[in-house]
């Protein structure tokens, strides 16, 4: 899981899909991180469809992290989402 991501799998060992999938990804707080992010994983979801997210930023301001829960209907959608997830410009962390 060195990239973030967990493996096929182990998604499919402890997940019954669909099921409500929680994306938490950590970047630089500038530079429209939360749209940015928000747009991945809308790219991988149906048309019209908007997950549910919540932010924080830290206290000095300079990272945002992004909380995504959404119904994921594959193993393969969550790792898809991933993909997009890791090309974000400013990503800090992924989990």
């Amino acid at each position: 899981m060195s990239d973030g991501s967990p493996d096929k799998e182990l998604l499919e060992s402890i997940h019954d899909f669909p099921c409500e999938f929680r994306f938490k990804v950590i970047g630089l707080a500038s530079d429209h991180f939360v749209g940015r992010t928000l747009a991945a994983v809308c790219a991988v979801l149906e048309e019209g469809v908007e997950p549910a997210f919540s932010t924080r930023t830290t206290s000095g301001g300079r990272h945002t992290s992004v909380t995504v829960e959404q119904e994921m209907e594959s193993a393969d959608q969550v790792l898809e989402v991933y993909a997009n997830l890791r090309q974000l410009e400013g990503l800090v962390m992924l989990m």
